[in-house]
């Protein structure tokens, strides 16, 4: 199986990636599922500190132990938990990163990771004391690389302007394209790997959820994921299979963060990995002729 260079980075990240948000850190079947990912192909695996307040980290950490240097291991930071466990507070400051990044290393039981990302961000944040701390991160070699998770495009903005990230993550799918009008062209030509996530709007796209999503009504959303069921029926594939192939169908991305919970849904991201779907410029348009063109609103 091929693996993508994320970004200019020395990273080879699997198409389809593991998404561990979801995963039941009490569930002894998890740590197998992790593994079994892994045996295969899919080598790329996003966690973040907020999840379960660390427990997500523990988890992939004793999971992965064993073939830790055989996989990409991402997580993030910048969401502080309050003391008394009421929610978290948006910290992006240096010492705070600092000091975040040796509590995830420890739950993860590794001495480095490969990705590093800011988890969210805004255009009053201390971007210079930021960039300053994962840039020290990575000359203390307790990071590879850095990246931020974001949808904003003031701050994806700045961070391409002043600071050597080597990928964003981002919402992308057929039901929410808005990268498509201003940001995938930009970070392509810069360099910098796209990482999608909410890739099947959370089931939609593949009949799993019929609601209304972002300023879609039920109806539209019927209509998108129809046409998803119709080149899949064209194509003799899974539905999962076009709906990833929708947004890898852009150079800019490296690759889809497939939230895994279950055994059926890693058997649905193995399966649209190893089917490796490549969509004709003419049935990409198809499908994006299904749905209306929006464009980010906030944070210009």
């Amino acid at each position: 199986m091929s693996l993508n260079s994320l970004g200019q980075s020395d990273l080879k990240v699997s198409a389809v990636s593991f998404g561990c948000m979801s995963l039941d850190v009490q569930r002894a079947e998890s740590e197998k599922i992790l593994q079994r990912a892994f045996e295969q192909e899919i080598n790329f695996f996003d966690t973040a500190d907020l999840y379960q307040k660390g427990e997500n980290e523990v988890l992939v950490g004793r999971a992965l132990k064993s073939i830790r240097k055989e996989v990409i291991l991402a997580t993030k930071v910048g969401n502080q938990w309050r003391t008394d466990g009421s929610g978290w507070d948006w910290n992006p400051t240096k010492a705070y990163i600092l000091k975040a990044v040796e509590q995830s290393l420890r739950r993860l039981q590794t001495d480095y990771i490969d990705l590093y990302q800011l988890h969210g961000g805004t255009i009053d944040d201390p971007i210079d004391d930021t960039i300053e701390a994962f840039e020290l991160l990575k000359a203390q070699g307790k990071i590879r690389w850095y990246g931020i998770s974001s949808i904003r495009p003031n701050v994806i903005s700045e961070y391409v302007k002043r600071s050597n990230i080597v990928s964003v993550m981002m919402q992308y799918s057929l039901l929410d394209h808005r990268p498509e009008e201003e940001l995938l062209d930009k970070l392509k030509t810069a360099q910098i790997g796209v990482i999608t996530r909410g890739t099947l709007a959370q089931g939609r796209l593949i009949g799993e959820k019929e609601d209304a999503y972002l300023h879609y009504s039920v109806a539209e959303v019927r209509e998108a994921a129809d046409a998803i069921r119709l080149l899949a029926d064209q194509l003799s594939v899974e539905k999962i299979a076009v709906a990833l192939a929708y947004v890898l169908n852009h150079p800019a991305v490296c690759s889809v963060v497939t939230g895994i919970r279950t055994d059926k849904q890693l058997d649905d991201a193995i399966y649209a990995l190893r089917k490796s779907l490549s969509l004709s410029a003419l049935q990409h348009k198809q499908l994006r002729s299904k749905v209306n063109t929006f464009i980010y609103d906030q944070h210009r």
